[in-house]
């Protein structure tokens, strides 16, 4: 074979980013590392992968069907290695996960390990930039469970755990407050605080752009914020559940959906190559098997 894995992978990475300076960032190398790698494979395959006529060199028709070919190998390679781990499996002495969601939706899994596996030690982060999927890529951590972003790095798998529900909330001497429905230019009138990681993410989100913008990197921060009366957020109503409660934040009646609760759902994301680790394989089994639910305004749960 004339070319090697790593080749593949540079092209790969190259057409997901969208440049060579972009793919040599993700892979921590130089974009002249990344312009030879991609010149060697043009050549041990024959094939001229990239148009560079252009500022931004860009896939050729060819490039478009060997780059479906390279995605395909390095799945199978992703998975020989997968299951090469899962054959020797021995109890790692610690794992360390990233948790953006409330952590209510998880506590009784762990419970659960610690009863299973007492004498590991369980490390939890929560993502100061809200890049789960990045912690897990990277190999900070060995599982993350997160809100659904549109897509994940190819080396990642996920799985939906279920949906929560998002409110928008304010504090009640707001102007927006005193308003039986609101409407995206009432929202747009006043200044929006948001998870940075989430400002224009989450599914809907463009609806919520706002001239005014103030971001923070933790929910518990943008609930301080609201509490200050500084803007209105957009917060999972697990988090605020006792803040409703007692009044001290008000959720905004949309008037653009008075029926209809906003859902987002909940992925666990794990590295396709797993590593072995008998911890590790249980823990991700009983998750998968977690279903992360609240009742939604009409009573019924948001995940089947």
């Amino acid at each position: 074979m004339r070319f090697s894995l790593d080749q593949l992978q540079v092209l790969v990475t190259v057409a997901q980013a969208g440049s060579f300076s972009a793919a040599a960032r993700r892979l921590g190398r130089t974009q002249s590392t990344i312009s030879a790698a991609i010149a060697n494979l043009e050549a041990d395959l024959g094939v001229e992968l990239f148009d560079r006529s252009t500022r931004i060199p860009a896939l050729t028709a060819a490039g478009q069907k060997l780059l479906l070919e390279a995605e395909a190998v390095l799945e199978r390679c992703l998975a020989l290695e997968g299951h090469a781990d899962s054959l020797t499996e021995e109890t790692e002495p610690s794992l360390t996960l990233a948790i953006e969601v409330p952590y209510n939706t998880v506590m009784p899994v762990l419970c659960e390990f610690e009863q299973a596996f007492p004498y590991v030690d369980l490390v939890v982060r929560h993502p100061v930039y809200g890049d789960v999927a990045g912690m897990v890529q990277k190999g900070e951590v060995e599982m993350g469970i997160a809100f659904s972003q549109p897509e994940y790095p190819r080396e990642l798998e996920f799985q939906q755990l279920g949906k929560l529900i998002m409110v928008h909330v304010t504090h009640p001497a707001h102007p927006l407050a005193q308003l039986s429905q609101v409407s995206f230019a009432d929202l747009h009138a006043h200044r929006r605080l948001a998870f940075s990681a989430h400002a224009s993410k989450l599914p809907s989100s463009e609806y919520l752009r706002a001239p005014q913008l103030w971001q923070a990197e933790s929910y518990m921060a943008l609930l301080e914020m609201v509490r200050a009366g500084l803007g209105w957020a957009t917060l999972p109503r697990q988090l605020i559940h006792r803040e409703l409660a007692s009044g001290d934040l008000v959720e905004l009646q949309l008037a653009a959906y008075p029926h209809t609760d906003w859902l987002v759902g909940v992925d666990l994301l794990w590295p396709r190559r797993q590593g072995r680790g008998k911890a590790k394989r249980w823990l991700k089994e009983r998750l998968m098997r977690n279903k992360v639910f609240e009742l939604d305004s009409q009573g019924k749960a948001t995940t089947l």
